[in-house]
């Protein structure tokens, strides 16, 4: 296997979806392998869309090649896209798939180059149905699935969701490598300065754009728990509202916490992660819900205790009361947790457990499991 190409967002388009596919784009081309991207012109309509921009402010990514070339809309553009992808023959197809209203456009795509009889088509899941249930979602899942040769999935969850489509599908599990392309973790008291906090107060931080499934509620209960107040500690939000900020605001009043946030609700730049990770003690994921989270593995980087909720895929790779908490998604068990971090300052003894434990994260392991999935495709 020689050549490769990556479907999915990637620069301009901004989050951490389009970081991983570059990320792994940059692994496969360290170790050899000819890669481009392919990536929308058109990605969501605006109706799908919460947030404020699609779109990276920042410069392209060096040393990748990276075109705009999918309309995720048009079929007309999926045809043209699959027809000419088919001629070029890549060996590898690797397919980002997150979100079923992606279904048709990518399902076509994929069903179009496999008729070259030679390009693998190898689907990295973030989900299989999403968080946020749409009528349609199995349906639109299992037109995509119908067209792919291996699925690799990022936790557990989606990969026993993926078997429910097909049985013959060549599966693996690989779990989300660590984020380490936000920089280098700096000193408390430098990271706090740069986001102009009070140095001598302590920050959990909750770090990501704000859905209803992540559970920002639960945290806002669990951190009115008077427990927390001796220990000078401030909940430090950081991330752009994708549902109403109003119920989250109300609770802040109900709650008597205005004095105890920091509410940083704008799109966080990737070069102003560092601060945010550098300045917290704990990163919280009270999630109702989950699959996987890119946040744990920026977390992983930077060396930060984590707490997360037992949902989804977040317990698999936080080990309880080693390097943080696996808690219920209530309240309750959130503030408990948070408070015996304090009271016993288990701080130091996490951040050295964390030290081994992201050993297993590596994007060497991601793409070595993308070549045993497309060995085994090959194979059949």
């Amino acid at each position: 296997m020689k050549t490769i190409k990556i479907i999915g967002p990637a620069y301009p388009y901004r989050g951490g979806i389009a970081t991983t596919n570059e990320r792994l784009a940059q692994e496969f081309i360290s170790m050899g392998y000819e890669v481009e991207i392919e990536t929308f012109t058109v990605q969501y309509p605006s109706f799908l869309f919460p947030g404020k921009t699609q779109y990276n402010l920042k410069s392209a990514p060096e040393n990748l090649a990276i075109s705009r070339t999918i309309n995720s809309a048009n079929p007309l553009n999926w045809h043209s896209v699959g027809s000419r992808i088919r001629k070029e023959k890549p060996d590898l197809v690797i397919i980002r798939y997150w979100l079923p209203f992606m279904a048709p456009c990518l399902g076509t795509i994929a069903g179009i180059i496999r008729k070259n009889r030679h390009s693998k088509i190898i689907c990295l899941a973030d989900n299989i149905i999403p968080h946020e249930h749409r009528t349609g979602d199995r349906a639109l899942t299992n037109y995509f699935i119908q067209r792919i040769d291996g699925l690799i999935a990022m936790s557990k969850s989606v990969l026993t969701e993926a078997k429910t489509f097909r049985k013959d599908l060549s599966l693996a599990f690989c779990p989300h490598p660590i984020f380490d392309n936000y920089g280098e973790r700096l000193p408390f008291d430098i990271a706090k300065q740069k986001l102009n906090l009070d140095v001598n107060t302590k920050y959990l931080l909750f770090f990501g754009f704000i859905r209803d499934y992540k559970g920002l509620d639960l945290l806002l209960n669990a951190f009115a728990d008077k427990r927390l107040r001796k220990f000078h500690v401030k909940l430090l939000i950081a991330g752009e509202y994708y549902s109403s900020p109003e119920p989250y605001l109300e609770l802040i009043k109900k709650n008597n916490l205005a004095d105890l946030i920091e509410l940083r609700t704008d799109f966080i730049p990737d070069e102003e992660v560092n601060l945010y990770f550098s300045a917290a003690d704990m990163v919280v994921q009270p999630y109702k819900s989950a699959t996987q989270s890119g946040v744990t593995q920026i977390g992983y980087h930077f060396n930060k205790p984590m707490l997360v909720t037992n949902v989804g895929g977040l317990a698999e790779i936080i080990p309880d009361g080693r390097i943080g908490y696996v808690v219920e998604p209530d309240s309750q068990s959130i503030a408990d947790a948070l408070v015996d971090f304090y009271e016993n300052e288990r701080m130091t003894e996490f951040e050295a457990n964390i030290v081994e434990e992201k050993k297993k994260f590596s994007w060497a392991n991601m793409v070595n499991t993308f070549l045993s999935v497309y060995n085994h495709t090959k194979a059949k």
